[in-house]
């Protein structure tokens, strides 16, 4: 895949759910086209719909309209397992499952050799030896870092990450960040990531979206977003008066 190729679209993509006879739009009419190789923060106030717009794209929900398109494929051509293999999420906590590190790589992908285990240990900033550890004895940080390898052992094209450095201390969260620039220039893949700190998307750099009450209502580099936003939405969400 070269940069900058178009990998994942959004069209018209709307999700309401209805609780207690009340209907609420959680991502309402959202169309946007992703290039590999960029990060991409979705950043808004709470209850904007941030993590609802990953669940959409990993088929976690389905939409009530509009479509997702996987290297120009409606992605509801692939089934949800292989669609997953693609299209890769991680959580806010690491989700490890007992036993070693190289147990929860090959859960991921059971033909994973010694050598390529290191190879993505090394991706993640990790030492080899670390492979034979029980997740158990590993920091929080270790252990982001392992699910980040785990999500890399299918090769996907797409990362989500929900706000992967919440629970992290500051070094921790700097590494994290750190990585996921690394990987995706390097690996030439999307990574969309929910953030809640504007500073965060800042230091990833790339394209930024701003989400309002389930709306799209401003994106574009990151800096100019999240420093000198050009609608109202932006510059009530930075907390900046209008004139």
């Amino acid at each position: 895949m070269t940069e900058g190729h178009t990998t994942l679209s959004l069209s018209h993509l709307t999700r309401a759910i209805t609780a207690n006879g009340t209907r609420r739009v959680l991502v309402d009419d959202i169309s946007y086209s992703f290039a590999c190789g960029t990060v991409y923060s979705v950043v808004g106030p709470s209850g904007a719909g941030k993590s609802s717009l990953l669940r959409l794209i990993n088929r976690l929900d389905e939409p009530d309209s509009g479509e997702v398109r996987y290297n120009d494929r409606d992605y509801r051509e692939l089934s949800p397992q292989e669609l997953r293999r693609h299209i890769g999420y991680l959580f806010q906590t690491p989700y490890l499952f007992p036993g070693t590190v190289s147990e929860n790589l090959r859960f991921a992908e059971a033909s994973l050799t010694d050598s390529q285990i290191a190879g993505l240990l090394d991706q993640v900033g990790l030492e080899p030896g670390v492979a034979s550890a029980d997740v158990d004895t590993l920091s929080g940080g270790e252990k982001q870092r392992i699910a980040m390898a785990r999500l890399l052992a299918t090769q996907p094209s797409v990362i989500l990450l929900d706000e992967p450095t919440s629970s992290l201390d500051p070094t921790s969260t700097r590494g994290i960040e750190k990585l996921i620039k690394r990987i995706a220039e390097e690996r030439c893949l999307v990574a969309i990531m929910v953030t809640h700190e504007p500073e965060q998307a800042v230091r990833l750099g790339g394209e930024t979206l701003l989400l309002v009450k389930g709306r799209l209502v401003e994106h574009g580099p990151s800096e100019q977003v999240l420093n000198d936003p050009q609608s109202d939405e932006g510059r009530r969400y930075k907390g900046m008066e209008l004139s």
